[in-house]
């Protein structure tokens, strides 16, 4: 297969497998995602949906949130872990969202990335579920799924972000990102993985990869 048809291939069965893709993170506008997320660091999105309708049952927008202290965050969101840095981070990008930006979530990577604790990856999903911005957030799976396909090197973020958006159609990143995902939990998982159920790397894998399986 050429590489060509080997993206096709990967988009044709993540079609088939997930025409609908919900979004992982409950939420129910963007400053709400952005929280969502900004907890979902080193975290399970099952562990995150837990705890935000606690913390959203308190303050659901950021001039509610600067009302409750750090401390006071940081105990609700204890839980999913980080919670001192993720606690200062939602505090202090409520009160940015207040000072510069009207208490609105900014619909841009400029000033979704000079919030704190918001990185590009945050700055990602923000702008591609909440507000429809074609973007490719990538997470641990792509990141070993892309690896897997022998469609990036691995070697960082940065660059695997690079290659999927350049391998595959910019109309398609926002859902593909996430078709990944599912799949990478169903059936390609970094543990307990049964390459006989992975159907896309069993047939455009990574030789080494597949080799190490056989060995």
């Amino acid at each position: 297969m050429t590489k060509k048809e080997k993206v096709q291939f990967v988009i044709d069965t993540l079609e088939n497998l997930y025409p609908e893709v919900p979004i992982p993170l409950d939420h129910k506008d963007p400053y709400t995602l952005l929280i969502a997320v900004l907890l979902s660091a080193q975290s399970t999105d099952k562990g995150v949906n837990k705890i935000t309708p606690i913390l959203f049952a308190k303050a659901d927008n950021p001039y509610d949130m600067i009302h409750l202290s750090v401390e006071e965050i940081r105990e609700i969101i204890k839980p999913v872990g980080l919670s001192p840095m993720k606690a200062k981070g939602i505090y202090g990008l409520s009160k940015i969202l207040i000072e510069k930006h009207h208490g609105k979530v900014p619909q841009n990577f400029k000033d979704l990335e000079e919030l704190p604790a918001v990185g590009h990856k945050t700055a990602s999903v923000v702008m591609s579920q909440a507000f429809g911005v074609p973007a490719f957030p990538v997470d641990t799976h792509i990141q070993r799924l892309m690896y897997r396909w022998n469609l990036s090197n691995g070697k960082n973020v940065v660059q695997t972000e690079k290659d999927a958006k350049r391998l595959f159609p910019k109309e398609l990143w926002n859902k593909l990102h996430l078709q990944i995902i599912f799949y990478g939990r169903e059936y390609s998982p970094a543990r307990s993985w049964n390459i006989e159920n992975d159907i896309i790397t069993k047939t455009i894998g990574r030789k080494s990869v597949l080799n190490d399986l056989k060995s």
